[in-house]
């Protein structure tokens, strides 16, 4: 007869195979989690999932998400973003490969204020890549720009990932947010080099705009930034300065951007109620996926955890004689390939709960581990053969950009979030000196901590508080 360890890693592993086969995760979750838990303790897996749904329910940090959702879909639905494409073009037109410049920076701000990142892709994808198309830009470049541009939102504050890692893992999400500050604009500011020396040293990929476009008068420069740029970009640095600061919780905060954005929206004459509709109802639609992996990933990995399958993958870990490094490496190679065929969603909530209770052993941070995980995600979304940002673009590029060119352009995107995630290893202190400096080392004020009991994480100990079996 099986063991309650092997039945766990049976459950584990079924689980896999039923998700490759192209279930839907959430309900792969709660029926694994109800049939194996039904096998390990009869009756009482239905409190289970009633403790668990109830916990989520309950969870405070998860009301900011669809809040900062509905501020992106708000944004998306608008024409706040042609305004600011527009003019960040002009403002750029001197610099080198000036177009793509503009899409980076443009893709940044938008992903900050959505997040979403099949959204920003192929936004952008429509506003941005026919004009560096018709610009005489490699479709290459152009594609990888768009595509890697369009991920930035995962991990640059205010990150919606970093809300559900912190709910997950019951972690500080204001801590979180100040960790991820630096790597974020550090990774952005990496990929804005990348595409200047491409300007500079194979102009021929990204040719200047032609004199006319380039030579604006300057007052015309300034009020297109004024009324293109500023708007966005002051919404979305007071949204996360409020939350840094500890003036707003990141509820509170994203409430206030999803006034800002309906003011933008009215300013810009771009507000009508079939967007308002559309926007309310994407919102519903995203909350509630992310909300029925919570619960079945909160059940799945109890039950996990009760038949003991934690205990056997911990200690298989230990077995390897891994050091801090040479764990972090094991980790994120995995994550890297579970991003092929899993969206970042699934990995917070269904397989960062794995890793968890690991991190005390290496001494590892498990708010630095977040933000790793932030960094690696863009691969996910970049790295062939299940690139989604490439699909997304392949979605509206015009016919004559090939899969295999978007995929191309996309490659060296991933080489610089590499070398940022060494870097960020080598130099710890891009991750921590701003959470010390700013709340030093306390978890940051009460009132903004955001600190939740995790609702993912494998808690043996709950499972003899349900009632008892019959």
């Amino acid at each position: 007869m099986l063991s309650d360890a092997t039945i766990g890693i049976l459950q584990l592993v079924l689980f896999i195979f039923f998700i490759m086969l192209g279930f839907p995760i959430a309900f792969t979750l709660m029926a694994m989690g109800m049939f194996f838990g039904y096998f390990a303790m009869q009756d009482r897996v239905f409190d289970l999932l009633v403790q668990r749904a109830y916990a989520v329910m309950s969870n405070d940090v998860l009301i900011s998400v669809p809040l900062f959702v509905f501020m992106g879909y708000i944004i998306e639905r608008s024409n706040i973003l042609d305004r600011l494409f527009r003019s960040l073009q002009l403002a750029s037109g001197f610099l080198p490969a000036s177009l793509a410049i503009a899409t980076m920076v443009t893709c940044a701000l938008f992903g900050i204020a959505s997040g979403i990142v099949g959204a920003v892709v192929t936004l952008m994808g429509l506003l941005a890549l026919p004009p560096m198309l018709r610009a005489g830009y490699d479709p290459k470049l152009a594609c990888g720009c768009i595509a890697a541009g369009g991920t930035l939102g995962i991990l640059i504050p205010p990150s919606v990932m970093l809300i559900l890692y912190g709910a997950t893992t019951g972690t500080s999400v204001v801590q979180l947010y100040a960790a991820a500050f630096i790597p974020g604009f550090v990774l952005t500011a990496a990929y804005l080099v990348y595409l200047i020396g491409v300007g500079i040293l194979q102009p021929h990929r990204a040719p200047k705009l032609p004199p006319e476009e380039r030579n604006v008068p300057i007052g015309t420069v300034l009020w297109e930034l004024m009324v293109g740029f500023v708007p966005l970009t002051l919404l979305t640095v007071v949204v996360l300065a409020v939350i840094l600061l500890g003036i707003m919780t990141p509820t509170e905060s994203a409430a206030a951007g999803v006034v800002g954005a309906l003011l933008l929206a009215l300013l810009y004459r771009s507000f009508t109620w079939a967007s308002l509709r559309e926007s309310v109802f994407l919102t519903a639609r995203t909350t509630a996926m992310v909300c029925w992996l919570f619960v079945g990933s909160a059940l799945f990995s109890s039950v996990f955890g009760y038949l003991g399958g934690q205990q056997v993958i911990e200690n298989l870990v230990m077995s390897l004689g891994l050091n801090a490094t040479t764990f972090l490496i094991l980790t994120q190679i995995i994550i890297f390939i579970l991003g092929w065929p899993l969206e970042w969603t699934e990995i917070i909530v269904i397989f960062v709960p794995i890793f968890l209770p690991l991190l005390d052993n290496f001494g590892i941070d498990p708010i630095f581990f977040g933000v790793l995980i932030g960094l690696n995600l863009q691969t996910s979304f970049l790295s062939p053969p299940v690139a989604m940002a490439a699909f997304y673009l392949k979605g509206v590029a015009p016919p004559s950009v090939k899969l295999e060119d978007i995929f191309a352009g996309c490659m060296p995107y991933i080489y610089i979030v590499i070398m940022t995630m060494v870097l960020i290893y080598v130099f710890p202190g891009t991750v921590t000196w701003l959470p010390e400096y700013l709340y030093g080392g306390d978890g940051g004020p009460p009132a903004v901590s955001m600190e939740a009991p995790p609702v993912g994480g494998f808690v043996e100990e709950e499972i003899p508080e349900l009632p008892p079996m019959r």
